[in-house]
């Protein structure tokens, strides 16, 4: 699936974080530190190579916007050289996750305004592949018939995971293909026990923070809940040419305040937004050693660290 030239289909790829909760694994593991979706804990490929092959299955490897931190140049090239890999944008500096996601949609805005974007952070596991890929099709399906809204995808919970972000799941919206789109009520950000026990019960989601919307539904919303960065990235598209250039970024994020996306546009925006709900695939978020070594252990497979490095 790549869209159709009137509506073409766009991948951006988050890989700009550090892997702080895991740092002290991969130091023991590697002898220094190498952020985790730079590592390949199981098989031949880290986690952002898997996630490369993902989003290739959605969107053309052209249509592909990679986010990366400067200081991780040298790490990231090595594996992106290995891939159709689009491209590949260095942030500066971190100024957390939604200039994250504004910079390199601002890319996409300046070439393909009409676009469809889907958001994949780098640092999930996902299996089967194939069920993951179905699904975001239809969230992309979705998109386009429901163009005023941004469509995340939920994942059924297993349990009382306390370090994740849930959606609470209001009424239906609509079916389309099959797939059930439904409104948002609320969001639970990292709950207490007893918090994530009342989201559970009442049918919450996990929040993937997989996503897929319209380039303009989304950069109302940047306008709307976060204006005080987006001045920067409406400069950057009339000057996108001149990307390549590293000044123009240090110029753009200098003083640019720090938003977290999901806080402080997210939870604001919940009647731009829907849900729909993924079964029949595994996902975790790989920010615990813990959940690493319970994801491979269910599925009869072995980490490619040695446990002792557990600690």
């Amino acid at each position: 699936m790549n869209g159709n030239p009137q509506n073409p289909t766009w991948s951006i790829v988050l890989a700009g974080g550090e892997g702080e909760r895991i740092r002290p694994l991969v130091t023991r593991w590697l002898g220094r530190h190498k952020p985790k979706q730079y590592c390949k804990f199981t098989g031949n490929r880290s986690m952002l190579e898997h996630t490369l092959d993902r989003a290739d299955r959605i969107s053309s490897p052209e249509r592909k916007v990679t986010i990366i931190a400067r200081s991780h140049r040298s790490e990231a090239s090595a594996q992106l050289m290995q891939h159709a890999s689009g491209i590949v944008v260095e942030q500066p500096v971190n100024r957390d996750t939604a200039a994250g996601i504004f910079l390199p949609l601002s890319i996409v805005r300046a070439r393909e305004p009409n676009a469809t974007i889907v958001v994949y952070p780098s640092d999930h596991f996902v299996y089967p592949e194939e069920r993951f890929v179905e699904a975001v099709s239809q969230v992309v399906g979705a998109v386009e018939k429901m163009r005023g809204k941004l469509i995340l995808l939920g994942v059924t919970p297993d349990g009382l995971e306390l370090d994740y972000g849930w959606i609470l799941p209001g009424q239906d919206l609509c079916y389309l293909d099959g797939c059930c789109v439904r409104a948002v009520e609320g969001f639970c950000e990292k709950p207490g026990f007893e918090e994530a026990k009342a989201v559970l019960d009442a049918g919450g989601l996990w929040n993937t923070l997989i996503f897929a919307a319209k380039v303009e539904t989304l950069w109302k919303m940047g306008w709307r809940y976060v204006p005080e960065i987006m001045p920067q990235f409406e400069d950057l598209c009339s000057c996108i040419d001149a990307l390549g250039q590293p000044w123009l970024l240090d110029e753009i994020y200098s003083g640019m305040p720090k938003r977290n996306f999901s806080s402080d546009l997210l939870t604001r925006a919940i009647a731009d937004i829907a849900v729909v709900q993924m079964d029949g695939v595994r996902w975790s978020d790989w920010g615990r050693p813990e959940r690493i070594v319970s994801t491979l252990s269910e599925m009869g497979k072995q980490p490619a660290f040695p446990l002792q490095c557990l600690g």
